[in-house]
């Protein structure tokens, strides 16, 4: 009986093992996003959030009127799920939009007092973004979040929707992309 030549069978053992692989990160780029968030072109929806950070702090505001026309990056997360990678995610975010734009996180959640109380503590760790509590886990009706989401990214310039980010998984190296989706719509 002949037995295959060790060649042979490494080589396809590479072959099949690259097949796989790339099977594997394909369907890890399908899953990782997911539609969320208003469509492309859109007026940005009224969003009446609580302050706990930022200008203005410890206050009721609508955010989309407050910011009218300037570039903003709306995170509407699902406070269940917030944890390292997130928060890294976010961190990430704030530095690369720097002075081009603002970053307003929206923490979805049933318990809006347990949230502010939460959201005090780790503000420290945030210059310029505003963190703000909507008292809905679901979000507002009016954006369109989708519930298999973690986090929903909406880029708005002059109160129109640029584009919307839905992930079911993320970490700080996602942020890049929709700071740079924000900064091409300024540029326009």
């Amino acid at each position: 009986m002949n037995s295959p030549d060790v060649r042979t069978c490494s080589l396809r053992s590479v072959v099949w093992l690259g097949v796989f692989s790339g099977c594997l990160l394909a369907f890890g780029s399908a899953a990782a996003d997911v539609p969320s968030g208003p469509k492309e072109s859109q007026k940005a929806p009224a969003l009446k959030v609580f302050a706990v950070s930022g200008d203005p702090k410890d206050k009721e505001v609508d955010f989309v009127a407050l910011r009218q026309e300037k570039p903003t990056v709306f995170a509407f997360l699902a406070a269940k799920d917030f944890d390292r990678p997130m928060f890294r995610y976010l961190k990430k975010l704030e530095e690369e939009l720097g002075q081009d734009g603002l970053l307003v996180a929206i923490w979805l959640t049933d318990d809006a007092d347990q949230a502010k109380e939460y959201l005090g503590k780790i503000a420290q760790y945030f210059n310029t973004s505003a963190l703000t509590v909507y008292g809905k886990a679901s979000g507002p009706d009016e954006w369109g979040i989708n519930s298999d989401a973690r986090l929903t990214a909406v880029v708005v310039h002059q109160g129109r929707v640029v584009k919307s980010f839905g992930y079911q998984s993320l970490n700080e190296t996602d942020a890049p992309a929709v700071a740079e989706t924000l900064k091409k719509a300024v540029q326009k």
